[in-house]
This record gives structure tokens, C-alpha cells and sequence, in this order.
């Protein structure tokens, strides 16, 4: 990964950095804020279930207890209330859940969004295809409001959150990036209802909310945080950690 890979995404998410540079800065925030070590984390993310989304994760992170996956297409969390309540006891009593969500985007070497060159293709393919996809029918007003079908449930979800927001997608200036930012306010939704419907038996719950990007084959892979909250489920408080990960 060179400099100008990384310029190259800035141009569109200013503050991103290497994936592995995000895992390695939320450790040591958690590690430094509340005094908790990898082993005492107990990791969830909602990301898309393409195959291009393996995380580059430093040696380190390998100590968290997880990942437990909540997310289908995108990164929705399909996995629900069933599936933030299975991981929540699998905490340590004495450390923190720390879900991790996000939507992803590709962004080529030249800058090109909402692609990517994959390994062995001679082309760029769509990253991520179902929110190309569902961006697709939006435009050729092939969306019926209401219409999920258990055959295509999760990219019918995506279309459904797609057509409720039409047109600020269709007025947009770059509209796959317009419709990935509708789909993290999505994610980052329904996250906090299924944070809220849930009990855990450890005292911190750690929101971190970002955009992953996914680079060309030779590129990497980098993130741009939105979210990361700390709840303290004791006394209630919530507060946000940014400013101490990104010092």
C-alpha cells in the first residue's frame, strides 16, 4: 500500500486510514480510555458478507474473543435481536462488547468509486454489487415500496432503504456514495435499537460505526470512522472516544 493509494481514497473519505491502522487505533483506545487488554473484548461486526471484506487484522486483535458476524448484504445486521443476544453472553463479565459496522465502497487506484479490480479478473467488477444494484433499479424506478420477498430478502431490505430516501440519492452529486452514507445511517439505526434491546453482562458496550473501503487487488483495504461510543452500562453514560483515536 503506497501513499498515493491512501490519497486516493482520502479524496473521497478524508479521514481514512489502513484498515490495519484502524484495528491497531481502536485497541489502544480501548486498552488506554478504560484500561481493558484484547482478551477482555468480545468482538461483533456487521459487515457485508462479500468476500472481498476480510479485514487486515494485526497479530494483536487475534486475541479478542469473535468476531460473531451480524451482517448480510452491505453489512446490514440481518442477524437481528436473536443474533445480538447470542454474543452479548459470550462476553467477559469483567470486559466489553465492541460491535463494529459499516457499509463497504470500492475505490479504484485511478479513483474510480463503487469498483474495484478483484484477483484474476481482467475487469472491474461492482464493489459493493448489491448496493449497485439496488442504486440500479432506484434509477430505472424498478422498486415497488414494500415488496420483499423471502427469495431476495436481504437486497429487497436494501432496496426498501433506498426508495425511502430516492431523493436525496437521485439529487446527489455522486450518488453510489450518497446511497453507501444512507445505508451506514441504516445500519447505525438499527444497531442502536438492537444495542438498546439487549442486556449485557459486562460493563462497557464500544459502538464503532465507519465506512470500510475496499482497494484494487494490490491496494488494501482502509476505513473512515463515523461512530465510536463508549456506554457505560452502569451509570448510563455515553460518550464518545474520536477525538482520543485519532490523537
Amino acid at each position: 500500500m503506497s501513499d498515493q493509494h491512501l490519497n486516493t481514497v482520502r479524496s473521497y473519505y478524508p479521514d481514512a486510514l489502513t484498515s490495519i491502522e484502524t484495528v491497531n487505533r481502536l485497541l489502544d483506545t480501548i486498552e488506554r480510555e478504560l484500561g481493558l487488554k484484547p482478551n477482555q473484548l468480545m468482538h461483533a461486526d456487521s459487515m457485508c458478507c462479500d468476500d472481498v471484506n476480510a479485514i487486515q487484522y494485526p497479530p494483536r486483535a487475534m486475541e479478542m474473543l469473535g468476531p460473531f458476524h451480524m451482517g448480510g448484504l452491505n453489512g446490514y445486521p440481518f442477524a437481528g435481536i436473536t443474533g445480538m443476544n447470542a454474543f452479548a453472553h459470550h462476553v467477559p463479565e469483567d470486559g466489553a462488547v465492541v460491535i463494529f459496522y459499516a457499509p463497504h465502497i470500492g475505490i479504484t487506484k485511478d479513483g474510480t468509486i463503487g469498483e474495484i479490480s478483484r484477483i484474476g479478473q481482467s475487469k472491474n467488477s461492482a464493489c459493493c454489487g448489491a448496493a449497485k444494484g439496488a442504486l440500479g433499479n432506484l434509477l430505472a424506478g424498478k422498486i415497488i415500496e414494500g415488496n420483499i420477498s423471502s427469495l431476495d430478502f436481504q437486497f429487497n431490505t436494501i432496496e426498501q432503504i433506498f426508495a425511502h430516501h430516492k431523493h436525496r440519492i437521485l439529487n446527489a452529486g455522486n450518488q453510489i456514495f450518497e446511497a453507501t452514507e444512507v445505508m451506514y445511517e441504516a445500519i447505525d439505526d438499527r444497531i442502536e435499537v438492537l444495542v438498546k434491546e439487549t442486556h449485557y453482562p459486562c460493563k462497557y458496550v464500544l459502538l464503532a460505526g465507519a465506512i470500510f473501503i475496499n482497494g484494487d487487488k494490490d491496494m488494501g483495504s482502509f476505513c473512515q470512522y463515523k461512530k465510536f461510543d463508549c456506554l457505560n452500562l452502569e451509570t448510563g453514560e455515553r460518550r464518545s472516544l474520536m477525538k482520543a483515536y485519532y490523537e
